[in-house]
């Protein structure tokens, strides 16, 4: 087998825990690090996580809760 060759999306993922407005919860939420603004970590995670929801809400048809909360996953 050969090796698989580094790609641009080889960034370090962080996790985030999510609790939604209506007491659901998603654990282990993916974001690529270099998506990331540090400067202000949160709020620019719950922008891109807002971003995938909205993306799997069209996918789906459910709509999904808006982000209650949000942390880094201890993982």
């Amino acid at each position: 087998m050969s090796r698989k060759k580094p790609t641009a999306k080889d960034s370090p993922l962080l996790s985030f825990d999510i609790v939604y407005e209506d007491g659901s919860r998603s654990s282990n939420r993916k974001i690529q690090s270099d998506e990331l603004d540090f400067t202000n970590e949160l709020a620019s995670a719950k922008a891109i996580l807002e971003a995938q929801d909205r993306k799997i809400s069209e996918l789906s048809g459910r709509p999904r809760p808006g982000i209650k909360s949000l942390m880094r996953s201890s993982a």
